[in-house]
């Protein structure tokens, strides 16, 4: 049978799968087309034999259920799955709640998990712009500097102290002064790379799905009860919301864990690609990829996203690898959820790329960067290209970008500032609002780091204040602020955030990987420097536009000498009023000063390379300006004619 008569045969498209558990009522069901038989077990605790075993029925299309008339809240199970003469224990792959460490599921009465007021949470009102801030749980909060209490440092509950009574911000209060709109948490369903019963000093990105449907243990206060993990993570959301904050949830449907996972035990073969030889593909670089394009494959990850927005009231989905799912699987997952929430109420983007190959099902495309055109415009993309014209490739420590000495980038960067949409690359977003500009992220090089070991190769010390890697740092700052597109910064770049030149952190610790708060204090006018840059960029509409038009409201792209360009912005006739009709914007990434003339007009600085929001207003008979070397400059004007 191929796979398409399968999926024929076989596709189940009610939500209902997993365990259903309210109303006094608890209702199992799993998908196993190839079973022989199911036998459910459950366990009064964590632990020891089973005190009840029953056998699953088998209803229509490989769906088995059992239903008990009472509910079963608090008792954990698995199942005894018999494929072609051989039973291999499984937990749910569809389970909502699980034990330490995710080797059995739970059964839970959702409605028990709600902290209280979570009901009536709404996701705050975003005004200006989309500013996302990356940012991995317990980074937040486990230097002792944070302020937070020893009992959450580097735990969901960190996010509910709203106040750590620091001389200076930290946590939340530090993210609410910062301006940002939307905080993207690096993975937080339950992930099978540390040890949750562990010491705090287990640290992982969290890359490693194991139940996808279920928060991550390792950040609750109490691994022993599935509920509180639950509880928690919605605490932490509801807090995040009540402070202004949206939130983002990087998830990681292209692998599993391990290869025999809850999903390869359920149903052998179906979930995963294989390669033509009957190797699994490794198209993800961790040993195994999911088989997005097939019809049940499809459904478990398009319900799981629907999961996590309506049970947690998740605001957005950053997709890791989105190169190994498809187009029509992204675009089914934008439009199911315009469809519940909202058009564009939920943010979508992705990483368009993937490790290695993969074999595709066919009919389908992949989700990479040359099929951006194909996927809805809701749906966004990261922008390498920006990145690395910017501070140079992220593989090549070394290799400079514009910012920090790089030679013929002019070009590049007056193609980005459009958002790519002027055809200065292989691929053609669909319009700017698909391009999250960025400089750096959790992967490769922080940008502090990258910059030291281009610009101070053979004495690079991550500790040093360089004055020159601190003037690089504003100016790449300054131009992906000033790029249309929307905005993603990780976490510290803002206060030059050092690894010491680890490239890949994933499990380097926490202490190495946290927020050092007091360089918040140290690197003051760098923060300041961001600060003003977020709210300055609030009032730009002719920036924040994201209609497929936003390119033409470019002008005068121009190239004045080596590492010098300047472009035109019209900032008029928006949805949103700008307080100037027209935006200057000048990038001076050259060794010494460089003197622009001003068309006729009044002008004021908006932002230089030393202070951003600033109002600096130019005399009407001063025809000229000159950038700082290592800078940019930022003016409006008013009564702009044509």
């Amino acid at each position: 049978m191929t796979n398409k008569e399968f999926d024929e045969k076989f596709r189940y498209d009610e939500k209902d799968l997993g365990v259903n558990c309210k109303e006094g009522k608890t209702v199992f069901k799993v998908w196993s087309p190839m079973a022989e038989r199911i036998l459910l077990r459950l366990y009064d605790k964590d632990g020891g034999e089973p005190f009840l075993e029953r056998e699953m029925r088998l209803g229509e299309r490989g769906v088995w259920e059992r239903v008990f008339p009472e509910s079963l809240h608090g008792m954990y199970y698995d199942y005894l799955v018999r494929i072609e003469g051989k039973d291999v224990r499984t937990a749910d792959p569809y389970a909502i709640c699980c034990n330490c460490n995710g080797s059995r599921s739970m059964v839970v009465d959702l409605g028990q998990t709600d902290p209280e007021g979570f009901p009536e949470d709404r996701a705050p009102v975003v005004e200006g712009e989309q500013i996302i801030y990356e940012l991995h749980i317990k980074d937040f909060s486990y230097d002792k500097d944070s302020g937070i209490p020893e009992a959450y440092r580097g735990k969901y509950k960190a996010f509910t102290i709203e106040k750590t009574g620091q001389s200076y911000p930290t946590c939340m209060e530090y993210l609410k002064e910062l301006g940002v709109t939307y905080v993207h948490l690096l993975p937080f369903f339950d992930y099978g790379s540390v040890d949750e019963a562990g010491d705090g000093n287990q640290y992982n990105w969290g890359y490693d799905p194991l139940n996808f449907n279920v928060p991550e243990g390792s950040y609750a206060t109490d691994v022993s009860d599935g509920t509180v993990r639950i509880r928690e993570c919605k605490e932490m959301i509801q807090s995040l919301h009540k402070n202004g904050l949206r939130v983002i949830m990087d998830v990681v449907y292209n692998h599993t864990y391990r290869n025999d996972s809850w999903l390869e035990r359920m149903v052998p073969g179906y979930y995963y690609r294989y390669q033509e030889d009957g190797s699994l593909s490794d198209g993800s670089a961790c040993g195994n990829d999911i088989a997005a394009g097939r019809a049940m494959v499809d459904n478990y990850i398009a319900d799981s996203v629907m999961y996590w927005a309506k049970e947690y009231h998740v605001d957005g989905f950053r997709f890791d690898l989105m190169g190994l799912l498809t187009v029509e699987l992204m675009n089914r997952i934008r439009r199911e959820l315009d469809e519940e929430f909202g058009t564009g109420e939920k943010l979508i983007y992705g990483e368009p790329w993937r490790a290695n190959s993969s074999p595709m099902e066919s009919g389908t495309r992949a989700a990479l960067k040359v099929n951006t055109g194909c996927l809805d415009e809701g749906i966004g993309i990261f922008s390498d290209d920006t990145r690395d014209a910017i501070k140079g490739h992220v593989f090549r420590e070394e290799e400079p970008g514009f910012v920090n000495g790089g030679d013929g980038l002019e070009a590049l960067i007056l193609h980005a500032v459009t958002g790519w949409r002027d055809g200065g690359a292989v691929f053609r977003p669909r319009s700017c609002a698909q391009i999250i500009n960025y400089v750096s992220a959790h992967d490769n090089f922080t940008l502090w780091d990258k910059l030291v070991l281009s610009m101070h190769n053979g004495e690079s010390d991550f500790s040093t204040r360089y004055e020159d890697v601190l003037a690089a740092n504003k100016l790449a700052a300054f131009i992906y602020f000033t790029c249309q597109g929307s905005l993603f910064m990780q976490a510290g770049e803002e206060f030059a955030r050092t690894k010491f030149g680890d490239e890949n952190s994933f499990q380097s610790g926490p202490k190495l990987n946290m927020l050092k708060w007091s360089r918040t204090v140290e690197y003051k006018e760098l923060v300041d420097y961001y600060k003003g840059l977020i709210h300055l960029r609030k009032k730009l509409p002719g920036l924040c536009d994201k209609h497929k038009s936003a390119a033409l409201r470019i002008r005068g792209k121009s190239i004045h000498a080596d590492k010098v360009v300047s472009f035109r912005v019209d900032n008029r006739d928006f949805d949103q009023a700008g307080e100037w009709d027209e935006l200057y914007i000048i990038y001076n990434a050259s060794l010494k000063e460089h003197q622009l003339d001003l068309p006729a007009g009044k002008w004021e600085i908006l932002a230089d390379g030393k202070v951003s929001d600033c109002r600096l207003k130019v005399p009407e008979d001063q025809a000229s300006v000159t950038v700082g070397a290592g800078s940019g400059m930022l003016l409006g004007r008013y009564g702009v004619e044509g």
